[in-house]
């Protein structure tokens, strides 16, 4: 079948890169764009409407995160029954799954609504950021069912070896949301509402080409009457569990940020934690990338237990990310006035803030990837206990540990160095599951 010669074919770096590429740039291009909605906020609006923007994530990542358990558990299950030969199974369940997302974000959407203007009342936030985090929150989740799609088709593109036009999708709808920028915010002056809405609009993009794509016959993976099976509800569930844990653990880490940079630096604090994540993002999103690539060959070759490709896959993979690390770290450290002088003027009291701050998070990079990489594999081969247990662990236990312990011990310069410090506890557990697991998988 033409559609499935890229699986049949030798595992060679070229052959991973053809998917890795496209996903790699989609994941830096959309990182990319969401610091230019930083850039316009913190510009034109200030570093306060930055800091809501930090201050509302939290909430995003909750609204989102059942939708990236279903993407990323859903795709897993499809691509492993494609493996298998079970093509007709594997499109009725990628149906259900889509729908299943679209109740989701109606309900993510209301319930959201409801709770909008009590979440930020308890934060002691001077009436400036509360009514900037209210305002963001209400225009963006208008958007909650095509960003919820949009998690969904990205990955599902890729699955089908459209990973060119997810890229295409995401350059496009990233072009409309900086020029939305500038157009609601400087042109119509509708502030930090203006940003959400081109933001929304932007990540709305490949929800509407998914659609299109999808509806045809013609595609490896395509709609087609739905079958109601809870067993694959569940598994899919329960293999996205981790990623679902990430996104649901970082907003509440997200908060202990914040809370704490309230508590040690003011507001300023927090818009200097709003640019240091933007860095991160930026360089996280490569490994991410990669790994969004690789993730349909693993589970491919798994279900078809062709064992000699999955273990050349794998330790492609990880020498690919190494080199990423030491890069990527470097390039952070090195640059990272510059990049901050983006977001704040050297004048700006959150510019010395965030300069520290940047300093010390870059050596995180050096473990990320890895922990990212060591999460989607399990999710993957479809052990999302294992794969849940390491993002959980890295997003949630590690980072609460070392943000409790190392602020009362060394202040602001702690809460930068709660991150590499948990990524480096996160790298040691990772490295003991993937042993641990090695002989089951033959990887």
């Amino acid at each position: 079948m033409e559609n499935s010669n890229v699986y049949e074919k030798p595992v060679t770096l070229k052959s991973i890169l053809k998917f890795a590429v496209p996903t790699i740039a989609m994941t830096v291009f959309m990182s990319f764009y969401t610091m230019v909605d930083g850039f316009f906020v913190s510009n034109l609006i200030g570093t306060n409407a930055l800091s809501a923007i930090n201050l509302t994530a939290p909430v995003i990542q909750l609204v989102t995160a059942v939708s990236t358990m279903l993407a990323t558990g859903g795709s897993a299950a499809v691509m492993k029954k494609m493996g298998e030969q079970k093509a007709k199974e594997a499109k009725e369940d990628f149906t259900f799954l889509i729908l299943v997302n679209v109740i989701v974000g109606v309900d993510m959407c209301a319930a959201g609504y409801l709770a909008k203007d009590y979440i930020f009342s308890g934060m002691s936030l001077s009436a400036d950021v509360e009514r900037y985090c209210v305002e963001y929150l209400s225009c963006y989740l208008v958007f909650t069912v095509p960003i919820l799609l949009m998690n969904n088709f990205t990955l599902y593109m890729i699955a089908s070896e459209r990973g060119n036009l997810s890229l295409i999708c995401s350059v496009a709808g990233g072009i409309l949301n900086m020029a939305l920028d500038y157009v609601l915010i400087v042109r119509f002056g509708m502030g930090i509402s203006g940003a959400a809405i081109a933001t929304g609009i932007g990540y709305s993009v490949t929800a509407v080409a998914g659609v299109f794509v999808f509806s045809k016959k013609k595609s490896l993976l395509h709609f087609k009457k739905p079958v109601f099976r809870f067993k694959v509800l569940v598994s899919a569930a329960a293999n996205g569990c981790s990623e679902m844990a990430t996104a649901l653990v970082t907003g509440i880490i997200t908060m202990l940020f914040n809370w704490t940079m309230l508590t040690f630096a003011g507001e300023d604090g927090v818009a200097a934690v709003t640019i240091i994540m933007y860095v991160l993002m930026f360089a996280s999103s490569l490994y991410t990338g990669y790994s969004y690539g690789a993730a349909p060959m693993l589970s491919y070759y798994y279900g078809e237990q062709n064992y000699t490709k999955l273990k050349k896959l794998v330790a492609v993979s990880l020498k690919v990310i190494a080199e990423i690390s030491l890069v990527t770290a470097a390039v952070s450290f090195l640059l990272t006035r510059p990049l901050v002088s983006v977001f704040a003027s050297p004048d700006n009291p959150v510019y010395d803030l965030a300069v520290i701050g940047n300093r010390i998070c870059s050596a995180a990079l050096l473990f990320i990837g890895f922990n990212i990489f060591a999460s989607g594999l399990f999710t993957a081969l479809s052990n999302g206990v294992v794969s849940a247990v390491l993002a959980f662990s890295r997003s949630f236990v590690f980072m609460m540990i070392t943000m409790i312990v190392l602020p009362r011990i060394m202040g602001v310069n702690g809460i930068w160095l709660a991150t590499p410090a948990a990524e480096l506890m996160a790298l040691a557990l990772s490295a003991f599951m993937f042993s641990k697991y090695r002989k089951r998988y033959k990887y």
